[in-house]
């Protein structure tokens, strides 16, 4: 009977608003379809993200006097121009780098292999020729292993130029029709709503400029970080720089843990293309002044408070929401922490009333 009493107490406590059943409710149906229905919905649901982040623009516009509909076609027009700009340039220049590396990798190899037979003469004490030895013939058993998980990998990307079609159609139409269309929708999903919603409002609102500051915040941040590394690695002369600057660029995604990562291939086509030399050195340096001047100025003023979690916060919704959704569970897995800390934030407590005073008591004289 105690503990019916404890968890009859605690379902008063916590659920005896009905905003808060109903909060509940919309918060486990929506999960439960992005968890079963992701897959097939995911071009609306990219389309949904992208006129999310381009709404920005066109309320810009709007605040410029352009008419809503000329600011919709405006965005419109922008978003297809910035689309074709990608597959004409910067789509094919990854994929060349990245075909060219796959190319060298028996060249990368060698290299690896003398780089690791040289270090029993800096580190003596440490590593001697017979674990040399064995680490040479494990990393040939793995790279044996490699050309038959990339050729898996190729042909089991085959029946995905049908999917890759299918976003190319209806992404655009879905963004188009979201931008156009966003005041009705977000009427009729208002009317599905209850009237009288603080609870929901509260939440809603908060949750709107979170999402807003953090994944437009988020986005300028992969482009800037994306682009100077390029231009970066560019100028120093290193190889594939526009594969490392997209790895750069997207690292920013995983805070902590994707600017660590990241640092492996840069670190690893520097040294292959340069050994220990000062052009490794400069490109080390650099990279390394990207990270600060992202991560102390870039970072701060782009998204300011919209990211006030704690660090394992961030990394445990990183690691639960990739690993639910992939690459968009990691983009959106701070916006997610975010809701929850939200419902959180505004979810309706009605502690026992402990110590009232019976009906018509008079109050008690207050002490100074």
């Amino acid at each position: 009977m105690r503990f019916l009493e404890v968890i009859g107490g605690w379902i008063n406590r916590y659920f005896s608003h009905e905003e808060a059943i109903y909060l509940v409710v919309l918060l486990v149906a929506a999960f439960l379809v992005l968890i079963t229905l992701g897959g097939v919905l995911a071009p609306v649901l990219t389309g949904l993200v992208l006129a999310f982040l381009l709404q920005g623009i066109v309320v810009r516009l709007e605040r410029w006097r352009v008419p809503t509909a000329l600011a919709v076609y405006l965005t419109f027009v922008l978003f297809l121009g910035a689309l074709i700009a990608l597959m004409l340039f910067v789509f094919p220049l990854v994929w060349r780098q990245l075909s060219s590396l796959v190319n060298a990798l028996p060249g990368v190899v060698a290299q690896l292999q003398t780089l690791m037979r040289r270090l029993p003469e800096w580190l003596p004490d440490l590593i001697d020729d017979a674990q040399v030895d064995a680490w040479l013939i494990l990393l040939s058993g793995e790279l044996g292993g490699l050309g038959r998980l990339v050729l898996e990998g190729v042909l089991a990307q085959v029946p995905s130029v049908l999917g890759l079609t299918v976003y190319l159609v209806l992404v655009p139409f879905s963004v188009f029709f979201f931008l156009r269309d966003r005041d009705q929708i977000v009427t009729w999903v208002g009317s599905l709503l209850p009237k009288e919603r603080p609870l929901l409002d509260q939440v809603g609102n908060e949750l709107n400029t979170q999402f807003a500051n953090y994944v437009r915040g988020k986005v300028v941040e992969i482009l800037i970080v994306g682009s100077v590394t390029f231009v970066a690695f560019t100028v120093l002369g290193l190889n594939y720089a526009a594969l490392l600057g997209l790895i750069v660029g997207l690292s920013v995604l995983v805070p902590f843990i994707g600017a660590a990562v990241a640092t492996v291939p840069v670190a690893l086509v520097g040294v292959l293309q340069w050994g220990w030399s000062w052009e490794f050195v400069y490109v080390l340096s650099a990279y390394a002044v990207i990270q600060a001047l992202d991560g102390n100025v870039l970072l701060p003023m782009l998204l300011g408070e919209a990211v006030d979690l704690h660090p394992i916060a961030i990394i445990v919704a990183v690691l639960v929401f990739g690993g639910l959704w992939g690459f968009w569970g990691v983009f959106f897995a701070i916006p997610l922490a975010t809701l929850f800390k939200a419902v959180n934030n505004a979810w309706p407590r009605h502690p026992p009333d402990q110590g009232a005073e019976p009906a018509g008591a008079e109050p008690a004289e207050a002490v100074l």
